[in-house]
C-alpha cells in the first residue's frame, strides 16, 4: 500500500473541488484581471525549516502561486516573479503547517462525549452532545489553525466526520482532514447514538466485508481497526478477522490504521498488513522482533504518549490553567467545561484517582521508552494526540505531545519532521502536504522563535497560512 497518497478517486475529487472553490472564494486577483490560481504571493526573509530534515535556510524566499508552492530558495539564488503580495518575514521562522495524525472530531475534549468513562448523560445527553459536535466542527478547526495545525487525521468517528474531508479542501478556513469513518472493532462496543454509529462490530467475515465497504462508500481515506481481544474471545479467530479486514481494505486501495496498545496485538497488526499504528505499545517495552517487523513493513508509529494524562488532569479538576500546555486556542465551550467544578457525585473516589495516577505514570514511562526504541531503530514516527479525549484538547494539545517527544530524546528537528512530513504521510497526504517544497499546498506556520532550538517554540505562532492565504489570526 502506498501511504503517501490518497486513494485515486478521493484525491481527484479533492483536487477538482478545491480548484473550483478556491477560485470562487478568492475572486479576482488584486489587479482584477487574473484568476485566483494565478495570484502570486512571495514570503521572504524568514529562516525556512522545510520539514524534510534539511538544515534551516536563512534569508529564504517562498513563492506561492494560487494555493501551491511554486519555488523555494535563498534570496538571490532563485528567480522571483512579480508578486501580487510581497511580504517580509525577517526575524521569523517558517515551517510547514503542523499535522495532528490522531484526532476525533466526534469527541469534545471533555467527558460529555465519553459517557463510557464518566456517565454525565443526566446533564449532558450523549445524542445531543454528538449532534452539537456534528453541527459545529468549525470550532475545533479554528482551534487547530490557531495552534499552527493545518491538517489532521480523524481516525475513528461517526460517518459525518468523513464529510469534513471535502470541507477541508473547499473551505479556505477549515483545517484539511483525512478520515476513516466508523471504527471497525473486534469487540462489541456500545458507544454510538440512536441514529448513527461510530463502532462496527467485526462479528464475522460478513461483518468485515460490509464494514469495509460501507466506509469505502462513505469516502473514507483509510480503514481503522480497534484491535482489542478480551480474555473470553478466541484470539486466533479475531486475528483472522483482522487479516480479512486488511485484505478487504487493500483490495479497495485503502490504507489500514490499527489501534493496538499491546505488543502482541501490535505485532499481529503488522503481520496483517497495518500501515499505521495509532497509540504506541504501552503494556511492555518493545522487543527486537517488533522493531524489525515495523521497520521492514514500513509501518508508521504514532506514539500518542500523553492522552492518559488528559484524563488524569480532568479527574483532578486542574482546569485549563493547570494543563501542561497553553489552552488559549481551544474552543471556548470546552474551556468553560474544563474550568467548571465537577459536582461531588461526579468526582471519582480518591482511591480510584490514586490508582489512575499510578497507571498514568507507568503508561508514560513505558510509552516514552518505546518511543526511544522505535526512534533509534529508524521506524517512522508521526505525531498524534488522540485529541477529543477528556483533557486532550483539539489544537493546543499537539504542543504538549511535541515537548514529550523531545523529552524522550528526539531532537527538535526530529520532532518537527514527525509533526509535519511524517504525520502527513500517516494521513495519506505525503504527496501534497507536510513539507515546504514546490508543487505542494502552501500550508505553513510562521513562528517567532527557532523551532530547531526547542520543540516548545512550535507554539510561538505569529501567523498561519493555508493554501497561500493567512487563516490565523483571522483577517
Amino acid at each position: 500500500m502506498n501511504r503517501s497518497v490518497l486513494p485515486v478517486r478521493y484525491s481527484a475529487a479533492v483536487t477538482t473541488a478545491a480548484a473550483l472553490l478556491v477560485a470562487a472564494a478568492c475572486g479576482p486577483s488584486t489587479d482584477g484581471t487574473r484568476d485566483a490560481e494565478e495570484i502570486v504571493r512571495v514570503f521572504r526573509g524568514a529562516t525556512l525549516v522545510d520539514g524534510t530534515g534539511a538544515e534551516p535556510m536563512t534569508d529564504a524566499v517562498v513563492v506561492v502561486r494560487g494555493d501551491r508552492i511554486e519555488a523555494v530558495g535563498r534570496a538571490g539564488e532563485i528567480e522571483v516573479p512579480d508578486a501580487d503580495v510581497d511580504e517580509s518575514l525577517e526575524g521569523l521562522w517558517i515551517i510547514p503547517g503542523l499535522v495532528d495524525a490522531h484526532v476525533h472530531f466526534g469527541q469534545s475534549g471533555w467527558f460529555d462525549s465519553r459517557p463510557d468513562a464518566m456517565n454525565l448523560q443526566t446533564y449532558h445527553p450523549y445524542d445531543e452532545v454528538i449532534a452539537r459536535l456534528a453541527a459545529t466542527p468549525e470550532l475545533f478547526s479554528e482551534a487547530y489553525l490557531c495552534s499552527g495545525v493545518t491538517s489532521v487525521f480523524d481516525v475513528g468517528g461517526y460517518g459525518w466526520s468523513v464529510g469534513l474531508q471535502e470541507r477541508g479542501e473547499t473551505d479556505p478556513r477549515f483545517v484539511r482532514v483525512s478520515a476513516t469513518g466508523p471504527l471497525l472493532s473486534t469487540i462489541d462496543f456500545w458507544l454510538s447514538t440512536e441514529d448513527d454509529h461510530q463502532f462496527v462490530f467485526l462479528a464475522d467475515s460478513a461483518a468485515v466485508r460490509e464494514g469495509v465497504q460501507a466506509n469505502a462508500d462513505l469516502g473514507a481515506s483509510a480503514i481503522k481497526i480497534w484491535y482489542i481481544v478480551p480474555p473470553d474471545q478466541d484470539s486466533v479467530r479475531v486475528f483472522d478477522l483482522v487479516r480479512l479486514t486488511a485484505a478487504e481494505a487493500d483490495a479497495r486501495n485503502l490504507p489500514l490504521v490499527v489501534h493496538a496498545t499491546g505488543m502482541w496485538e501490535a505485532k499481529n497488526a503488522i503481520r496483517a498488513g497495518a500501515d499505521v499504528l495509532v497509540h504506541g505499545v504501552f503494556d511492555v517495552e518493545v522487543d527486537e522482533e517488533f522493531l524489525e517487523m515495523a521497520l521492514e513493513a514500513g509501518v508508521i508509529y504514532t506514539p500518542t504518549v500523553t492522552v492518559t494524562e488528559g484524563y488524569r488532569n480532568v479527574f483532578n479538576q486542574v482546569g485549563t490553567a493547570g494543563l501542561p500546555y497553553p489552552a488559549g486556542c481551544a474552543d471556548e465551550g470546552t474551556r468553560n467545561l474544563l474550568d467548571s467544578e465537577l459536582p461531588s457525585e461526579w468526582v471519582p473516589p480518591a482511591e480510584m484517582i490514586t490508582q489512575y495516577e499510578d497507571f498514568v505514570a507507568a503508561n508514560r514511562a513505558v510509552g516514552i521508552e518505546n518511543l526511544r526504541r522505535v526512534q533509534a531503530a529508524g521506524v517512522t514516527i508521526a505525531l498524534g494526540t488522540d485529541a477529543g479525549n477528556p483533557g486532550t484538547l483539539h489544537g493546543p494539545s499537539v504542543h504538549y505531545e511535541a515537548v514529550v517527544f523531545q523529552e524522550a530524546g528526539m531532537t527538535p528537528m526530529e520532532v518537527l519532521v514527525s509533526a509535519t512530513r511524517d504525520a502527513a504521510r500517516a494521513m495519506g497526504r505525503g504527496a501534497d502536504l507536510g513539507t515546504i517544497e514546490p508543487s505542494k499546498f502552501a500550508d505553513f506556520a510562521i513562528l517567532r522563535a527557532d523551532p530547531t532550538a526547542n520543540a516548545a517554540n512550535l507554539r510561538e505562532i505569529a501567523r498561519v497560512v493555508k493554501g497561500g492565504r493567512t487563516v490565523w489570526p483571522p483577517e
